[in-house]
């Protein structure tokens, strides 16, 4: 199916872009697509619906096709195969052209009505503890009822299923959030494609988030302590098992052959780690100046800058031309 994905170039500027990911829910679109014309109606906004089909099989491309003929607003994003949220989610940021107020909203499920054991007791443990490691406090991370200012959402790389932590990624570029609760209803058609699998992933993706927004300028802080600790325990127990020897004469692998193998285990341990500091840290400097990153973001220029660029802004006097001898 071709995207319609471009816009004429004396289009006015949009006020508003809606990123919706599909993954078969042709049962589901033209419901979903009736309730957001009611809502951009009241609205009075210039805006656009960015529909992203993420590899369906259903029929969702051709629901699209139609849908995309009848209203002009809407367009249609078609991923080469099914990819993921995530991916589909930064595939509709990249398209999307729309500014929005406010730097981040997001959307509270204050009265789930999803399965108690499958959806909502999994959802809550894992919003208590994405809150508590990520240092944003947030009652909801699953939902994908936000609205980002186009600046902010720009600027953030998602990878994996990185789509649950956008809250967090954009806190530590110093965006302000706020929380407001919506309404869930349950679904009309179709049974949610999201279940107790996905409990794994999100805590090994929840372990990323927490190492990305503390420690990747700084890996060796992570390493180091753990590694200094190891070495140090087992020299302490290599030390004692030597003293004893000295002391008692006590032969060591027999009295001493468990701890003097942990000893050695310990010190290792502590070497490798300390090790893999070391690599993260130069894998980190690399990241930071290969890219020309800045490890902050800048809200707003300084006012010298600014007075500066008034300055010179202006023309330039023109130096009076000089005689040439002859």
């Amino acid at each position: 199916m071709p995207r319609n994905t471009r816009r004429p170039q004396s289009a006015p500027r949009l006020q508003l872009s809606i990123v919706v990911p599909l993954f078969n829910e042709v049962g589901t679109l033209d419901e979903l697509h009736r309730r957001l014309a009611v809502v951009l109606q009241r609205l009075g906004l210039s805006a656009e619906v960015i529909y992203v089909d993420d590899g369906s099989t259903d029929g969702t491309a051709d629901a699209l096709s139609a849908l995309g003929s009848l209203d002009t607003r809407v367009r249609v994003v078609t991923l080469a195969r099914n990819y993921g949220q995530t991916a589909a989610l930064a595939a509709g940021f990249d398209a999307a052209a729309g500014d929005v107020i406010v730097d981040i909203v997001s959307g509270w499920r204050e009265q789930r009505v999803d399965n108690l054991w499958t959806r909502r007791l999994p959802s809550k443990a894992a919003n208590w503890l994405m809150a508590k490691l990520s240092g944003v406090s947030l009652h909801d991370f699953g939902t994908t009822f936000k609205a980002y200012r186009a600046p902010v959402i720009k600027r953030i790389r998602l990878y994996g299923d990185m789509h649950r932590f956008i809250p967090a990624l954009a806190s530590w570029g110093g965006a302000r959030i706020a929380e407001v609760p919506i309404a869930n209803i349950p679904r009309p058609q179709n049974q949610s494609h999201y279940g107790l699998s996905r409990t794994w992933r999100v805590l090994a993706d929840l372990i990323t988030v927490r190492f990305l927004l503390r420690y990747v300028t700084r890996p060796l802080h992570l390493f180091g302590p753990a590694g200094f600790a190891s070495v140090a325990a087992g020299a302490a127990a290599g030390v004692w098992i030597a003293a004893t020897k000295v002391v008692t004469g006590a032969p060591v692998f027999m009295a001493h052959g468990p701890l003097l193998l942990l000893s050695a285990v310990l010190v290792q341990t502590g070497i490798v780690l300390v090790g893999l500091g070391l690599l993260a840290e130069l894998l980190a400097r690399i990241y930071m100046d290969g890219r020309n990153r800045r490890i902050y973001t800048v809200a707003q220029p300084s006012q010298r800058a600014r007075v500066m660029r008034q300055v010179w802004a202006g023309p330039r006097p023109v130096p009076p031309r000089q005689k040439v001898l002859q």
